[in-house]
């Protein structure tokens, strides 16, 4: 069977990812994209202008459409399709059969037929070119930059296109024809709200407004004139006034389309032509076009299936949403305007705090119908539960909405009482009884449930209930679900840290002996040394301490396969003095040791016994280094390129900025090893977008990403903050930093502590951002204790006589360690292979 998908979009490719899914071998699909790159997502779209590039939105995962039965072809524009001869005819003349026909040309943007929309730097908001040639508009030739932008349209695209310009630099103005913003999704107390969050943010917003023409201004490239009299000037426009369905080649082709447009569907996705299918923004059912990726996606799994003769059909979707408008929460559930016929609301409104929450019930007063949620989306997903499940309210409905004492919105709803076929990830349609399953068949973490289920890898709104699902089906499996440290502690090492914190607790025996019981293990014992590093920064070789750490830390290097130990000088940023290289390399020499440059920008030397050690790092001070941490769960180092000070196409000095942050944060310990990279330009030569903490410099400031890594999961870092200065860097990093520290469980790296952080990313912000829990100046305070309190370890190590006497292979005895045996190779050693070891160990025997 030959299928064709005419349309490369996110629905497009939901509907090629399913057939992909489905194993059957008897199929050959061609995707005629018309775009000039495969599928993006265009929900994050406005990220772009942030750092991402068009790579990182991409949806295709590498390699998808190496397989033999798929073909993509890009920049492939149909003109007509023939139902009779089930042929399209493609715009180079090339004729393409079809077996069957997959419409998902989605929507193009509506401008208004105002004279002067096709004016020079008037934009629409919709595709990736599009934002290119904003892009351009907004940095002009020469450097000097445009002011001032306008986005015509107060909707969900006009508020995101709104942000894309603000991280563009430009004085942001919203024009809405309505009396409010969102008139569609919220009622008028949450617009008023929304407008107020908006406007502190520096976005002005002008409603009630409709435009008459745009013509030269005086002070800037536009001027337009409104039907009150008024005027404003901007230099770029955007029109993001609403879309239209792309349903021309169904028009032409005789199929069957709605009074006001889009290609009429039945509950298969199916058109009038039953060989001919529409999914997503192009497609109308039940008189309804649906505009949010997740209908779009049902409706692709729903034709997918019946191409392929399975059940299923599409019969409607909730329209409901929660979206995050240029930092401000916005919910819409249901019927949020409570049209139906008598049905009330409960509605609860700060001034101060500026959030806003009303709940729309039943006319019997049982069932919630519809919400509306400002500045305050947690509730979100439980109230759509209630709504989607009609589950029935409580007595007081009222106390779903209104906070309690201190603050905290009451908990809604009871997992248990959903039901298994409760969808919980809309994107993805997985449902509670998916997950539960996955639960039984061993996904214990949030991270193993998204691998396993893919629930919460599209927008991430649904994490919060997915975490709740999975430990109620814990316990109900009889899994204790409690992240206790060891037998020996009955808490987590985020309690753990906090109780050291709280109580000043200074060494392991008191904290045992408070609130542990026995006598420790080599669980505890590190995880206790770690935490003690991080709160007070101790030596960790002090005599109450130094029994705690593990192999690495013991002896200040990282043992290696033969059981000789690596020596790493700290280089801040990878700088080092040519009498720094010669230092280094006559100690290399002078203790026959291997050398190589690492990909973290060091200089490791491998191959010293214990012994040598405290000789070796006394040369290496001596010539002005410091311990390069390589041994211990602390900051290894920061990667940088020459940025501005040598580089032509640098525009940040990147090389200073990483040496000012690597010897700030040098002496932090954490959960586990922690990597930097600070790259001059988005060429990205110091790899930043892989590591826990990366700056990218822009001509507006950095670009800050946090929790990535390589290794072998590796994870793309995030964007947290764009356009910020050297100060702001410091102070959210302090932020994240600590908050890692804090939080972290026992040798968790940033990626997988963010992947289970209940919130995730937005809640990452609002603490490290927004100080959402009042913290950020106590998480500066407790950095900047490490900073004060740092010391070289390997300094305090050489000089004090009773540590150095640790550092010897026997406990009484001055004699080397014989089985670490070198060889020769490319001009310096390696530790030998069983093979090549030439001597002999006498075995004693029974007399």
């Amino acid at each position: 069977m030959h299928i064709v998908v005419v349309g490369h979009g996110m629905v497009g490719h939901k509907f090629v990812e399913t057939l992909a899914a489905s194993g059957d071998t008897d199929l050959r699909v061609t995707i005629l994209g018309e775009e000039p790159r495969p599928a993006y997502d265009r929900v994050h779209l406005s990220e772009f202008f942030a750092g991402k590039s068009a790579q990182d939105l991409s949806l295709v995962a590498p390699g998808f459409f190496d397989r033999k039965d798929m073909r993509l072809r890009l920049g492939t524009c149909v003109t007509a399709i023939d139902p009779a001869s089930r042929t399209v005819m493609l715009a180079q003349g090339e004729p393409l059969d079809y077996d069957k026909l997959v419409l998902a040309t989605g929507s193009f943007p509506f401008v208004p037929p105002v004279p002067g929309a096709d004016r020079k730097d008037c934009f629409v908001y919709r595709t990736i070119e599009d934002l290119e040639k904003m892009q351009e508009c907004a940095v002009r030739g020469g450097g000097a930059r445009s002011r001032t932008g306008v986005v015509i349209g107060g909707g969900l695209l006009g508020l995101e296109c709104a942000k894309a310009l603000r991280d563009l630099g430009l004085q942001t103005h919203v024009v809405e024809f309505a009396p409010r913003l969102m008139a569609v999704q919220v009622d008028e107390p949450g617009a008023r709200v929304l407008r107020n969050k908006i406007e502190e943010l520096g976005v002005q917003v002008h409603t009630q407004k409709n435009t008459l023409a745009i013509v030269d201004g005086e002070e800037a490239t536009h001027r337009m004139q409104f039907a009150d009299g008024s005027h404003l000037e901007a230099d770029m426009i955007v029109f993001s006034a609403g879309i239209r369905p792309r349903d021309e080649l169904a028009k032409s082709s005789g199929l069957a389309l709605g009074q006001r447009g889009g290609i009429v569907i039945d509950n298969n996705c199916q058109t009038s032509d039953p060989h001919i299918y529409a999914v997503g923004e192009c497609a109308l059912w039940g008189g309804q076009l649906f505009g949010l990726v997740a209908p779009g996606y049902d409706m692709a799994r729903t034709a997918a299936k019946h191409i392929l003769k399975g059940e299923g059909g599409f019969t409607g979707a909730d329209m409901s949403t929660k979206l995050k408008l240029m930092g401000v929460d916005v919910a819409s559930i249901g019927d949020a305007h409570g049209t139906a016929a008598g049905s009330r609301s409960y509605q609860f409104l700060d001034e101060r705090k500026q959030e806003y929450r009303k709940i729309v019930v039943s006319a019997c007063g049982k069932y919630l119908t519809g919400a509306v949620l400002v500045g305050d989306a947690s509730s979100y997903g439980t109230l759509l539960q209630m709504m989607l499940n009609k589950l029935e309210l409580p007595q007081a409905p009222e106390f779903l909405i209104l906070p309690q004492g201190d603050g905290a919105v009451r908990p809604v709803l009871g997992v248990d009482a959903l039901p298994a076929s409760a969808q919980i990830c809309s994107c993805n349609d997985i449902s509670k009884g998916a997950l539960c399953a996955a639960v039984a068949g061993g996904a214990s973490s949030v991270g193993a449930l998204k691998k396993c289920t893919t629930a919460g890898t599209a927008c991430g709104g649904c994490v919060p209930l997915m975490t709740q699902v999975m430990n109620a089906e814990l316990t109900r499996l009889g899994v204790a679900v409690n992240d206790h440290l060891c037998e020996h502690f009955a808490c987590s090492r985020q309690e753990l840290y906090h109780i050291v914190r709280v109580e000043g607790i200074k060494s392991f025996g008191e904290l045992i002996a408070r609130h542990g019981k026995g006598l420790g293990c080599d669980i505890c014992k590190p995880v206790a040394a770690n935490i003690l590093a991080s709160a007070w920064n101790d030596f960790v070789l002090r005599p109450e301490h130094a029994s705690l750490q593990d192999s690495n830390d013991y002896f200040l290097g990282n043992i290696q396969k033969d059981g000789s130990y690596s020596v790493v000088p700290r280089m801040p940023g990878g700088e080092v003095t040519a009498d720094g290289l010669i230092a280094v390399g006559q100690v290399a020499k002078k203790y026959g040791l291997y050398t190589k440059i690492t990909g973290g920008a060091r200089v490791d030397l491998f191959g010293a016994r214990v012994e040598q050690l405290p000789n070796i790092w006394e040369e290496l001070i001596a010539a002005g280094f410091e311990s390069g941490h390589a041994y211990g769960k602390s900051l290894r180092t920061v990667k940088s390129c020459v940025g501005s000070t040598w580089c032509r196409y640098g525009v940040g000095d990147s090389l200073a900025f990483a040496i000012a942050l690597e010897n700030r944060y040098k002496g932090l310990r954490a959960p586990h090893k922690i990597k930097f990279g600070v790259s001059g330009c988005t060429r990205e030569c110091a790899e930043a977008q892989g590591k826990d903490v990366g700056l990218i410099a822009t001509e507006k400031g950095w670009n800050l990403y946090v929790c990535g890594n390589g290794g072998m999961k590796p994870r793309h870092a995030e964007l947290i903050a764009s356009g910020i200065d050297d100060e702001t860097v410091v102070k959210l990093v302090d932020r994240f930093l600590m908050f890692y520290v804090r939080t972290a469980g026992r040798l968790q790296r940033t990626s997988v502590w963010r992947e289970n952080l209940e919130g995730g990313l937005d809640y990452l912000k609002q603490v490290v951002i927004d100080d959402k829990l009042g913290i950020g100046l106590e998480l500066e305070a407790q950095m900047q204790h490490v900073v004060d309190t740092y010391a070289c370890e390997w300094k305090e190590a050489v000089t004090n006589p009773e540590v150095r006497q640790r550092f010897r292979h026997f406990v009484n005895s001055e004699a080397k360690d014989d089985n670490v045996v070198f060889v020769p190779e490319r001009g310096q050693i390696r530790p030998a292979r069983a093979d090549e070891r030439h001597r002999v160990i006498p075995i004693a025997t029974a007399a």
